[in-house]
């Protein structure tokens, strides 16, 4: 059971419980399911009934209970428990979770960058506009580019004459129209020039550097985003992706490709590729890619982390078998995320680094 499956079960399960009176509420729209924080209990945790307890006139607790009572034996779901004054948190079932983590696997590698993308928002225009500064302009684009994984169609447009570098950071020069029609992109100010930037870092650092904090942080674009090595985030994205497109070469060098035919033990790495549809919406939500920016930085780290502890190529005379199978496909997901998320952010992802 993946995240949005859950999500539509508990949204059910509202349904259900209005439908036979238990629940006196508007239905939302959506429910927001997040994989549980560190401490907290099960895999995954809903706050929902805090949300419906207000307008049910009921204590969020007893909201939970109801809910509860509504998704238990759900297949997919182990055990549901409520804890705090209100959260709903999910254990899922072993067996079912290795089918579900198999099939996203599976996913990713059919919808290559479209894993992901979603049809939410499908004939919705949005119209943007930001001012005539580099970093507004970069992350308009990128909100862009977002909302479209989203279903949505957009316009982005400046209030002044846009820079003519900032082609060469991907922003191209749009339309003039100011904030009485369209949603305002502006984010802290980057205090310098697309020209000095691009002279100084070029265009896949400065993309970077001009996106990663939130938009009410100040970006700092110092020389260390040029460092080749892991402590920048930028070079660890990278150079993970491109060493998930290295096994691939080297296992067809063996004679071997990919397939998921076993469960692989990478928790953390399944976890991150999970979780990557609903970074996307929640990032487009908020205006904020910084959000898949810090996203890719947890994909990289647990596919390297993946990489380090679990042998994905035979060693010496060992012949391929289907946990090697299994694991290149794992590795070939995560690279794909990697690269569909760089995309957003206008960075491109090299196959060699």
């Amino acid at each position: 059971m993946t995240p949005a499956d859950l999500s539509r079960t508990v949204l059910h399960a509202v349904r259900r419980a209005v439908d036979e009176d238990a629940l006196r509420a508007p239905v939302p729209a959506r429910v927001r399911v997040e994989r549980t924080r560190p401490g907290g209990s099960g895999d995954y945790a809903c706050a929902v009934a805090l949300q419906l307890a207000g307008p049910a006139a009921l204590p969020a607790r007893e909201v939970a209970a109801l809910l509860r009572d509504r998704v238990v034996g759900v297949p997919g779901i182990g055990r549901v428990d409520i804890t705090g004054p209100g959260f709903l948190n999910f254990t899922l079932d072993a067996a079912t979770g290795a089918e579900a983590r198999a099939a996203r696997v599976g996913e990713i590698r059919e919808l290559g960058l479209r894993y992901g993308r979603v049809t939410t928002e499908a004939g919705r225009l949005h119209r943007l506009h930001h001012p005539r500064e580099v970093r507004a302009a970069v992350v308009a684009r990128s909100v862009a580019r977002l909302l479209r994984t989203q279903g949505g169609q957009v316009i982005v447009g400046c209030t002044e004459e846009p820079d003519p570098r900032w082609e060469e950071l991907g922003v191209t020069a749009g339309l003039r129209y100011g904030a009485e029609e369209s949603t305002e992109i502006r984010p802290v100010p980057a205090s310098t020039t697309a020209g000095a930037l691009l002279d100084r870092l070029g265009p896949e650092a400065a993309l970077w550097g001009l996106q990663r904090p939130a938009a009410h942080d100040h970006a700092p674009l110092g020389d260390d985003l040029l460092v080749q090595g892991e402590a920048n985030p930028l070079f660890l994205v990278r150079y993970a992706h491109a060493r998930s497109r290295a096994l691939t070469r080297e296992a067809e060098r063996l004679g071997f490709t990919a397939g998921y035919e076993t469960d692989v033990d990478a928790p953390a790495l399944h976890a991150a590729l999970a979780d990557h549809p609903g970074v996307l919406a929640s990032a487009a939500r908020h205006r904020a890619p910084d959000r898949v920016a810090r996203h890719l930085e947890t994909v990289a780290h647990a596919f390297l982390d993946f990489h380090d502890a679990c042998p994905t190529l035979p060693v010496g005379d060992e012949k391929p078998s289907a946990a090697h199978r299994s694991r290149l496909a794992l590795a070939e997901a995560a690279g794909t995320v990697l690269a569909g998320g760089l995309f957003v952010l206008g960075i491109s992802a090299p196959r060699h680094l």
